[in-house]
């Protein structure tokens, strides 16, 4: 009888393959005021440009239609300048004929500034992941700042463009009581997520109204009460300088204060005048107890408030000279003269906050600026 045997053979399972993180070419943004983060740099050649045709369109109006050319060849990137009005520019040095965009480098082309980075796939997943979480933030704060008021006797306008994603920049104005409107500036030290937060915490205590045993129509009873709600050794030594100020309807006064912030300039409705609106005290966080003081002026009809950061003004020009607050200062009074060619001189949307933007950004050296530019207007009729 035959007796037939199963016989059992052990196979070794097989073995899984992890999939290839492949490793792209990327164009990642250093600084500039474009919204798109990061550009992916395929096997196709790719033209940058302000318009179509070109593949990548950046809304600058330094660069050219189409300006540059990037290309992979043997596993490298090659740039191009297409005869572009303003240059293409790698690591600050002009392009004269095709270069090689190292690992590393900085791609400069009118106002933005790119680094080429080679990243897996996987990083570029966390690297926009993260970017998405900074964007929500980014949005939260905007949410926070006060519209416009494009009319009424009292009239508002302001621009911000952060250095970084996050800025440690924060303002607002508004009705305090039926007579009383404030309005303030605050300028955290440092940049980035932490100055964010910290201006954020300060803003929606005034936004509230919610300082402890103050009157909100004192300017310097404000900011001594800040002053001591902020120290920096509370708060990851984080300080900040900041103006503030109340208008009377009534009186047409308005009453001042600095803490360690330059001051706000008042120009008359025929910009014949220019006066500092300054109170010198000490700024915000840094010596518990500080007393503050305020001072006051009567605004004629039809005068503008003009408050900001030091980012406005404390720039690099294109000559490579370091710019001061009185080299800003003329710009207040200047109106610059309309484009003969332009049927409406005023653009749409053009307010007086962004007119002094376009202004500084000609006379900056490109690549964006080096802290946050924040800029108030407010006219008072």
């Amino acid at each position: 009888m035959n007796h037939q045997r199963t016989m059992f053979v052990p196979f070794a399972p097989r073995a899984e393959v992890a999939p290839i993180d492949l490793r792209l070419h990327c164009l990642e943004l250093v600084s500039g005021p474009v919204s798109r983060l990061r550009h992916i740099i395929g096997q196709l050649d790719m033209n940058i440009g302000r318009t179509p045709p070109s593949d990548i369109i950046i809304a600058d109006t330094e660069i050219s239609r189409v300006h540059c050319s990037v290309a992979q060849r043997d596993g490298q990137i090659i740039v191009t300048d297409l005869n572009s009005t303003n240059g293409t520019f790698i690591d600050e040095v002009k392009l004269a004929q095709p270069t090689k965009l190292p690992v590393g480098a900085v791609l400069r082309i009118g106002r933005q500034e790119f680094r080429h980075e080679w990243r897996t796939q996987s990083e570029i997943a966390q690297t926009d992941e993260f970017d998405r979480e900074l964007e929500r933030a980014n949005n939260y704060v905007r949410a926070l700042l006060p519209e416009p008021r494009l009319g009424g006797p009292i009239r508002a306008d302001w621009f911000l463009q952060p250095c970084a994603r996050l800025g440690g920049d924060a303002f607002g104005y508004g009705d305090v009581t039926e007579n009383h409107f404030s309005v303030y500036l605050i300028d955290v030290a440092g940049h980035g997520a932490g100055a964010a937060m910290h201006s954020v915490a300060v803003m929606n205590l005034l936004r509230q109204r919610a300082l402890p045993d103050t009157d909100m129509t004192d300017p310097a009873q404000v900011l001594a009460t800040l002053n001591d709600l902020f120290q920096m050794e509370r708060h990851a030594e984080l300080y900040f300088t900041m103006w503030y100020g109340v208008y009377d309807r009534r009186s047409r006064r308005l009453e001042y204060a600095s803490g360690g912030h330059h001051p706000a300039y008042m120009v008359s409705a025929d910009r014949n005048d220019l006066v500092a609106m300054y109170a010198r005290n000490s700024l915000i966080g840094a010596v518990p107890g500080k007393t503050y003081r305020a001072e006051s002026a009567v605004l004629p009809p039809g005068a503008s408030i003009y408050l900001f950061s030091d980012g406005v003004f404390e720039i690099v020009t294109r000559d490579g000279a370091q710019w001061g607050l009185n080299d800003f200062l003329p710009l207040l009074r200047n109106q610059p003269a309309p484009d003969p060619l332009m049927l409406n001189p005023q653009p749409p949307g053009m307010t007086r906050s962004r007119q002094l933007f376009e202004q500084v950004s000609k006379i900056a050296r490109p690549g964006g600026f080096d802290d946050d530019f924040s800029l108030v207007v407010l006219t008072f009729d």
